[in-house]
């Protein structure tokens, strides 16, 4: 935010001094045309010859300045200093009108409308480095997501590798802010903040304003996990107890930490996700929904609960049945239609 205000600020004083310059050549210009005329002339005459030589109509000379040894010489440099400081007050406010704040509130607007056409999309609150990892598996599993960073040098730099990336500049303990990321239509919300804190508030508020919201939070210190669960949080992360288990992990058990690493930040788009199933497929078999679909592979069903592993191809499905399939976004897409 203090970038662009220096950088506005730089183009708004380029902007005043062009249009001072200006104003001091036609100044100069009038009065020497008028001194050059021996005052026959009026000021409204000099200050159209002053006018048609920085414009370079070439109309004629209005004023006659030729008695004068050096008239036409004024004539000249009138003419190039203005044409000069013309081109400078045409480029500042080119620059001007890019760099404002009317084509920041363009932008804004514009970005705005996508977002109030998005339904089910998710909300990453904190775009540093765990937040941008949040959204880069996010737009590539294919699913729409709203960052809302206060920092406008973390959004910047985000939006260099990802220059589509919808977002929304602003403290996402605001409701307003939350309220202009869709909230309202959100499926969920991530609470990456830096702060335990921060965090704990964005739960709360995002689920005062949507209690239908999934919220998932990330926690430092695994003492505010109640704490932020308490908030509204449906799901508690801790980035430093869950990389504890992560390295003990990759010492004894390499080959399924590989084979978990694959399913979740493989290059492939191919991810482990659950699939709820409708009232529709109450009583029908498992065959029924994935043996046509080539890009998913059925590893279980979560029911009231308990777990069935490997289930078999005449497993009968029941609303509400939770299944965990190994998907592209395409296979995840078809399972979910």
């Amino acid at each position: 935010m203090k970038y662009a205000a220096r950088q506005e600020s730089k183009v708004i004083r380029n902007l005043r001094l062009s249009l001072l310059l200006l104003v001091v050549v036609f100044a100069v210009g009038t009065v020497g045309y008028r001194i050059l005329g021996d005052f026959l002339y009026t000021w409204q005459d000099c200050f159209y010859m002053t006018f048609i030589t920085i414009a370079s109509i070439g109309y004629g000379e209005i004023v006659d300045v030729t008695h004068y040894e050096y008239g036409r010489m004024f004539t000249v440099l009138i003419g190039i200093s203005g044409i000069g400081v013309l081109g400078f007050v045409l480029s500042t406010v080119t620059t001007f009108m890019l760099e404002s704040d009317l084509n920041v509130s363009w932008r804004r607007n514009k970005m705005y409308k996508k977002i109030d056409q998005l339904q089910g999309h998710y909300i990453v609150c904190g775009v540093g480095l765990v937040g941008s990892n949040v959204s880069n598996d996010l737009n590539l599993t294919g699913r729409t997501c709203v960052i809302v960073e206060n920092d406008v040098d973390s959004i910047n730099r985000y939006l260099e590798s990802n220059p589509e990336q919808l977002y929304v500049s602003g403290d996402a303990t605001d409701n307003d802010v939350l309220l202009a990321a869709g909230v309202m239509r959100a499926k969920g919300l991530f609470a990456v903040a830096h702060d335990d804190s921060a965090n704990l508030v964005i739960s709360l508020s995002a689920k005062q304003l949507n209690p239908d919201l999934r919220v998932v939070a990330r926690c430092h210190n695994v003492k505010n996990a109640e704490k932020t669960r308490r908030a509204g949080a449906d799901e508690i992360v801790s980035p430093d107890f869950s990389g504890g288990l992560r390295l003990v992990s990759a010492m004894v058990r390499p080959n399924v930490m590989n084979f978990l690493d694959e399913m979740v930040k493989s290059d492939s788009n191919l991810r482990m996700e659950e699939v709820v199933m409708s009232d529709r497929m109450q009583g029908k078999p498992l065959v029924a929904l994935s043996h046509p679909n080539q890009d998913a592979l059925v590893l279980a069903v979560r029911r009231r609960g308990e777990w069935e592993f490997n289930p078999p191809s005449h497993y009968v499905l029941q609303s509400n049945d939770v299944l965990m399939v190994m998907a592209t976004p395409a296979g995840r897409a078809r399972l979910a239609q």
